[in-house]
């Protein structure tokens, strides 16, 4: 049985979530920074933001020369509270302003994705949406959470992977799309380029 060709993988987000949930998934991307001016990027709706911005800094990462044959995976969360995108705070009084308007309510994270196929120059994308259901913190613990520092580098001020889990009722969706991509979203892009998720799979040891 011949092995199946492995394809080389390029995740263009700066996250550590992102790329734990990849490596967790099997895969071992490479990390290329897009440099995309974030706040140059406008839409209508968060959910086209989050979109727009996915597919801004996977074609940045993509026209590179180093990128060549690779699959690009670009990635950008918003939560969408009211309408409002709000992505990660800019100083501690946002962050604890954010979480004073979220406690006892509900958002939905939206996650845009774009997958692009350098080798072919072709690419797809959509956005996974998960609605978040939030608890109800004590303003010593919001301000607990954000004296840690962590909603600082995180869209909406919040994950479900680190200090903010006992803070978060609950979820409709997929947990991983909050925590920072959707692999079913993944596998259904890379389908539609003609790729199948296995051939991103790192070689298994042993």
């Amino acid at each position: 049985m011949t092995d199946q060709p492995r394809r080389r993988l390029i995740l263009a987000s700066q996250s550590p979530a992102r790329l734990g949930l990849l490596r967790q998934a099997g895969m071992d991307p490479e990390v290329i920074v897009s440099g995309v001016d974030e706040d140059a990027v406008s839409a209508p709706t968060p959910a086209e933001l989050a979109l727009a911005l996915a597919e801004a800094k996977a074609s940045v990462v993509a026209a590179r020369p180093d990128a060549h044959g690779a699959v690009v995976i670009g990635c950008d969360s918003v939560l969408d509270l009211d309408g409002e995108a709000l992505g990660k705070p800019a100083d501690a009084e946002e962050a604890t302003a954010r979480w004073k308007a979220m406690r006892g309510r509900a958002g939905t994270l939206q996650t845009g994705h774009c997958v692009y196929d350098t080798s072919t120059g072709r690419y797809a994308s959509g956005t996974a949406s998960t609605v978040v259901r939030f608890g109800d913190p004590s303003d010593e613990e919001i301000a607990a959470y954000v004296a840690s520092g962590e909603p600082l580098y995180v869209a909406g001020a919040f994950t479900l992977d680190g200090r903010s889990a006992p803070f978060i009722d609950g979820i409709d969706g997929d947990h991983g799309n909050v925590i920072g991509l959707s692999l079913p979203l993944v596998r259904r892009l890379l389908a539609q380029l003609g790729v199948g998720i296995t051939e991103l799979w790192a070689p298994v040891e042993g």
